[in-house]
């Protein structure tokens, strides 16, 4: 079992950030990922609010963030699903699925979200054939299609704006009254003047259908709870997020939405552990604040590293 000043579970912004501070604390660290180094930014295709930069795609941000944390020799980089954290004398042990077992003094996770499921029929059956919850994953394949996405925040305003360049046409379909969206303004404003883009208000999705790829969906209207099934050759859900924190549910203080909770300082519930970026409780999840939050989880964990015990 190897032995680290800090491990840090999960390499988006958040993990990425506190590994470059990691780095010039001079700290041991192993960095561990599950699937993708830059998380679920890899997924945005532009970022226009990221200081800095003008205009950037995620995955250019992301590659830059990586390019700097692999700069400093004291960090390592691994691939691997955290299955279980343990308190071992002075410190923590992991185990990875893979039965992988790694010790570090501190840990810090930055595990992010995943796309939240709406559990209506046919999406979990139609995934991967139809139903996405990533246009820079899959625009491609609805090339030329009449396609339609659910939800009004700034993802979806931003996913509908990006598909509008391979779509034939997008229709929203939006739980609010008429002209009220979730996004920002800027967003609004952007794809209010997109031809493609048309909108289907007051209404949620109630079914997804089709043969070997989705065909049809029931769209319910909520003002007078008719049903209507309209043709469509795909459907990108954008319903929120859900916390990657089922590893430590038992083990760290949740809110009601499984959220990590924490104070300012990136403490978790238990000492020596700090969570970072949109895997802890907090009012808003942008790029930059969990660059923000792995920063400040990072210098407190050294503190706590450097004078064992002291918070």
């Amino acid at each position: 079992m190897k032995n680290y000043d800090l491990i840090i579970i999960g390499a988006g912004a958040a993990g990425l950030s506190a590994a470059i501070y990691a780095g010039r604390s001079l700290l041991s660290t192993l960095v561990i990922e599950k699937f993708s180094f830059g998380g679920r930014v890899n997924d945005t295709p532009r970022v226009i609010n990221y200081p800095g930069f003008k205009e950037i795609s995620g995955r250019d941000l992301i590659n830059e963030f990586r390019r700097q944390a692999e700069n400093f020799n004291t960090n390592e980089f691994t691939y691997g699903t955290v299955s279980k954290i343990e308190k071992i004398g002075e410190g923590f042990k992991l185990i990875t699925s893979r039965r992988r077992e790694f010790f570090a003094k501190a840990i810090i996770i930055a595990t992010g979200t995943y796309a939240k499921m709406i559990n209506v029929p046919g999406e979990i059956e139609f995934a991967g054939r139809g139903v996405s919850y990533c246009s820079t994953c899959d625009a491609d394949y609805f090339k030329d299609k009449d396609i339609h996405i659910l939800g009004s925040g700034d993802l979806a305003l931003e996913e509908a704006d990006y598909l509008s360049n391979f779509a034939n046409s997008i229709n929203m379909i939006i739980i609010h009254e008429e002209g009220n969206f979730d996004g920002n303004e800027l967003e609004v404003k952007k794809i209010k003047e997109n031809p493609k883009i048309s909108y289907t208000w007051h209404s949620k999705l109630e079914g997804i259908y089709g043969d070997d790829r989705v065909n049809s969906l029931d769209i319910l209207d909520l003002s007078d709870n008719t049903n209507t099934r309209v043709t469509s050759d795909g459907v990108f859900i954008f319903a929120g997020m859900s916390p990657n924190s089922e590893f430590v549910k038992d083990y760290l203080d949740l809110d009601d939405f499984g959220f990590i909770v924490t104070d300012d300082c990136m403490r978790t519930s238990v000492e020596g552990i700090y969570a970072a970026g949109d895997i802890r409780q907090k009012p808003l999840r942008q790029i930059v604040t969990a660059a923000s939050d792995g920063a400040v989880a990072t210098v407190y964990a050294e503190r706590y590293i450097r004078n064992r015990g002291v918070r």
